[in-house]
């Protein structure tokens, strides 16, 4: 599934069309997650002035209209010349004046919406801060960790504490920090808390860096490839030796997903439980 870092990607390749006027659009497929609207054709005429991106979706900010768009588990937008041959799963097509943006989603798991009050209130207003915002800090993370009897890894990749965080950036910032993916996450220290919060910021301006991590059929919409996954460390290397001890790594599975990690690197801690008092030969 595309993450912050692809979404990231994907939106700064699609700058090309900022300015650009809506000609046609042309729905094949109406059925993702939610109904492609009825009324989409109304961005005809209309000028694309503004794109941004909140958690994993991208904001298209038309000059009357602002467009919701999610890339699903296997979405993608490509920028085609109008010649090219359609493939079998591009299910929506914008065109402006001399190119094609096309939207591609084999398992049709994605969302092209309009942003109104509703869809803002359900899928945007419930989010956590971005996690390479200055809100997003040791001080909050604390905060919110601090009663959670959760695993580390499920904390930080639920969206109510901090977005996009997901699968493969929570693995490499663990497995670098030493961390074990199923530690409670209010066994944490708030030293451990501040270096996961540097690592984070630091994992994802890399994988931005890089384009982010083509795994599967992830491309931007130059059809252009990420390259982070040459630097992953533990992320689907289950199985193969530890770079730092030749340990082999193992897999567990946490809130459904894959948590690869290195038992001699990232031991789980045990907390030291207080000592029993003696009294009278009885223990309390």
């Amino acid at each position: 599934m595309p993450e912050l870092p692809e979404v990231e990607t994907t939106k700064t390749s699609l700058l090309p069309l900022l300015h650009d006027t809506v000609h046609a659009v042309t729905v094949r497929q109406s059925s993702l997650r939610w109904p492609i609207p009825d009324d989409i054709h109304q961005l005809v005429g209309q000028r694309l002035i503004g794109l941004e991106r909140r958690s994993k979706y991208i904001l298209a900010r038309f000059e009357n209209h602002t467009m919701l768009w999610h890339l699903g588990m296997s979405g993608s937008f490509r920028l085609c010349n109008p010649q090219e041959e359609l493939r079998k799963h591009d299910h929506l097509v914008i065109k402006f004046a001399d190119i094609e943006l096309r939207y591609h989603d084999p398992r049709r798991f994605g969302c092209i919406l309009w942003l109104t009050e509703e869809t803002q209130t359900k899928l945007l207003d419930t989010l956590g801060p971005e996690p390479l915002s200055e809100v997003f800090d040791a001080n909050y993370l604390a905060n919110k960790l601090k009663n959670k009897n959760t695993a580390i890894k499920v904390a930080i990749m639920d969206n109510h504490v901090v977005v996009g965080v997901g699968n493969i950036y929570a693995t490499e910032s663990l497995f670098n920090l030493g961390i074990h993916p199923a530690q409670p996450a209010k066994d944490l220290s708030f030293g451990q808390i501040e270096q996961l919060v540097i690592e984070i910021k630091r994992i994802l301006k890399q994988a931005i860096d890089l384009g982010g991590s083509t795994l599967r059929d992830y491309t931007n919409a130059m059809g252009e490839n990420g390259y982070f996954q040459q630097t992953l460390l533990a992320y689907g290397r289950a199985g193969e030796m530890c770079v730092n001890c030749e340990t082999t790594l193992e897999n567990i599975k946490l809130g459904q997903r894959a948590s690869v990690f290195c038992p001699e690197c990232q031991p789980m801690k045990k907390l030291k439980l207080p000592s029993k008092k003696v009294v009278q030969g009885k223990s309390k």
